[in-house]
């Protein structure tokens, strides 16, 4: 007897390779899937603003990054005896405004840059609520900030449809071959309350597949749908029963990988692994023989690889291989 319906994905028509520069934004699912592709060696660049949930402030984020715009001090706000700014995750906050500025800078060039190159776009969008300050501006995140000084409220399938249709003719004008990945994150927003937060998923999924139905070079991947309706237990939560747990991440990307990625990439993203777990073991005797014979090992393992697939860079690999021989001699 089966006790559960899984979701088999499709093979996408259009596929990930080693050769790929990869730009993810959104939520913090987002950096769950990028950590996994830079693990795995793939030329990415997650998340400029830092983690990001509503539409309106990930097209905000990515329109700046087309644009190369900089920021100033008119811009950052004074709270909490740190300067922040309404754009931006906490990770850019600081006691020091230049040095928040600078960060935030230096982030947005390198955007621009990669964003011009990159052949994906993966846009992981968390919520449908938004927060707007007495002026209207929408805020990418309160930062502790008095609930009283927002107006909260869900944005409509027109708005959101709305906001990425302009975001999507402005990425296809700066750069003509990107293609664009959405999926929808599974952390539920249980602080918006139950109802709250599938009006909120229902929006999003709405008018992304509406898009996604409009145009040849977008994609839509379901990690939404495989927690919610393939694993559909709460055993693939985390305690606080929000954010999908490792082994419900591990699912996801599984998937990813088998609907976004050819047979060939599969079996040199099994190898990196191969590589990448050899160099996170920790021996019980590092100066021993048989240690210093497995070192040696992966270390022709790795130069080989790099040479057999110029796209992958394993500099840090060989170099972290090379130094350890040399600790054990």
């Amino acid at each position: 007897m089966d006790f559960r319906l899984e979701l088999e994905v499709k093979k996408s028509a259009t596929l990930i390779s080693y050769r790929d520069k990869i730009m993810l934004c959104g939520s913090c699912f987002t950096e769950n899937i990028g950590s996994k592709l830079d693990y795995h060696k793939f030329k990415t660049l997650q998340n400029p603003n830092g983690i990001l949930f509503n539409p309106v402030s990930i097209a905000k984020s990515v329109t700046s990054y087309i644009e190369d715009k900089k920021y100033n001090e008119d811009e950052l706000f004074y709270f909490n005896d740190i300067w922040q700014s309404w754009e931006h995750h906490s990770r850019f906050s600081s006691v020091n405004k230049e040095q928040s500025l600078k960060m935030m800078n230096d982030s947005q060039r390198s955007a621009h840059q990669f964003l011009k190159e990159a052949d994906w776009l993966m846009l992981t969008l968390g919520s449908a609520f938004i927060y707007e300050l007495s002026d209207k501006t929408v805020v990418a995140n309160c930062h502790k900030v008095p609930t009283d000084k927002f107006n909260k409220r869900l944005l409509s399938v027109e708005e959101v449809l709305s906001v990425l249709d302009n975001l999507i003719h402005r990425l296809f004008l700066f750069n003509p071959g990107i293609k664009i990945i959405f999926t929808i994150s599974p952390v539920r927003h249980l602080r918006d309350g139950f109802v709250e937060n599938n009006r909120s998923k229902a929006t999003l999924i709405q008018a992304v597949h509406h898009l996604v139905d409009k145009f040849d070079k977008l994609f839509y991947f379901p990690a939404y749908e495989l927690v919610i309706d393939d694993l559909r237990d709460y055993r693939f939560y985390a305690e606080d029963m929000v954010h999908p747990n490792y082994a419900a991440t591990n699912y996801v990307w599984d998937k990813f990988v088998n609907a976004m990625m050819d047979d060939v990439t599969i079996e040199l993203l099994q190898k990196v692994n191969e590589i990448q777990r050899a160099r996170n073991h920790k021996a019980f005797n590092p100066a021993s023989a048989q240690h210093q014979k497995f070192l040696q090992s992966y270390l022709q393992k790795t130069i080989s690889l790099q040479q057999q697939y110029p796209p992958l860079d394993l500099s840090e690999e060989i170099a972290y291989f090379k130094a350890q021989n040399n600790q054990a001699d």
